[in-house]
């Protein structure tokens, strides 16, 4: 006879298991979990073995930095959040006050796109005396999925392809949310006065020139230079810097192209030095979204963030 796993009586569960399990996945761990619940952490672990004995899943495996979860808690956790967040709003509503309640978030992105989103966003909390400090860290990658899991950020800002898709496809990555904010598209930049600026820009002239790139990790190669493989074509790439506003710099002021978001080019303070040309190629839009972490999701002070970042794009978007 085979026998299944014993399915749990939802009659008789105990929902203060699910805070637990919460926190345990909210904080990263169970020291941090039993400092924000208040509870022992013998209290915790045997919370998190009434739980597994429970459900019939170890819900958390050893690892080097401490608990893994496993994929049935990863499953789990997003509808867990989501349930307790509606329970907790309906029986003690949590009250945000940007004038009274002081709170400080960590943001990620590149140099260029905190020169667009910042300027409105700090107008929009300044306005009214809103007490919320920001503190803008150097965007280093185009995947923040780390550092968002890791509380280093609470919030990225950017393109990132392989982060949105793999969030959208579920599964491990489900305990990240992403909002887009606005779409732009690549353009070649070069200085005003380069010889390509006075002709059609085609792919053999574009391909001779030499370039520089811009790479927040330092990787020899990006997503034009995919896009010129698949042609059977490549440029060489003279420099790498992993700053908007120095490659805009740098093209102003030396024969090297540059590919950059069209969004950008205003960004890097010197667009009166430079010609702008459409690609010879197709290459991808660009989308920038928001991500951040599940933990932060019904929080109303990140949720009042979000909408004011959400007002930002579109102010940016119309005075461009």
């Amino acid at each position: 006879m085979t026998t299944g796993r014993r399915k749990p009586q939802f009659r008789t569960f105990d929902l203060n298991l699910l805070r637990v399990f919460d926190a345990v996945m909210s904080e990263g761990g169970v020291t941090r979990a039993a400092l924000a619940l208040s509870l022992t952490q013998p209290a915790v672990s045997q919370a998190l073995r009434r739980l597994r004995d429970a459900l019939g899943d170890e819900l958390f495996v050893r690892a080097a930095q401490g608990l893994r979860p496993t994929p049935q808690a990863e499953r789990l956790w997003p509808q867990v959040r989501s349930a307790l967040a509606s329970l907790r709003e309906a029986v003690a509503p949590e009250h945000y006050d940007p004038q009274r309640d002081a709170v400080s978030w960590r943001l990620t992105m590149a140099d260029a796109t905190a020169a667009r989103l910042m300027p409105p966003l700090m107008a929009a909390i300044e306005a009214p005396g809103a007490l919320v400090d920001l503190r803008v860290m150097p965007l280093l990658t185009r995947d923040p999925r780390t550092l968002l899991d890791s509380g280093e950020a609470d919030l990225a800002l950017g393109s990132f392809p392989a982060a949105v898709q793999a969030i959208t496809a579920g599964g491990p990555d489900s305990w990240l949310r992403h909002e887009r904010l606005y779409d732009t598209r690549y353009v070649c930049v070069m200085r005003h006065d380069h010889a390509l600026a006075r002709t059609e820009l085609t792919l053999d002239a574009f391909c001779a020139a030499h370039h520089l790139m811009v790479s927040f990790s330092g990787r020899a190669r990006g997503r034009l230079d995919q896009a010129l493989a698949a042609l059977g074509r490549k440029r060489r790439i003279a420099l790498t810097v992993n700053q908007y506003f120095t490659a805009g710099r740098v093209a102003a002021q030396t024969e090297l192209l540059a590919v950059l978001p069209e969004s950008v080019v205003e960004a890097t303070g010197c667009a009166e030095l430079l010609a702008v040309r459409e690609l010879p190629l197709a290459v991808p839009a660009v989308h920038v979204e928001m991500l951040w972490h599940l933990r932060h999701d019904a929080r109303p002070a990140h949720l009042w963030l979000r909408e004011r970042l959400r007002a930002a794009a579109a102010a940016s978007e119309i005075s461009r």
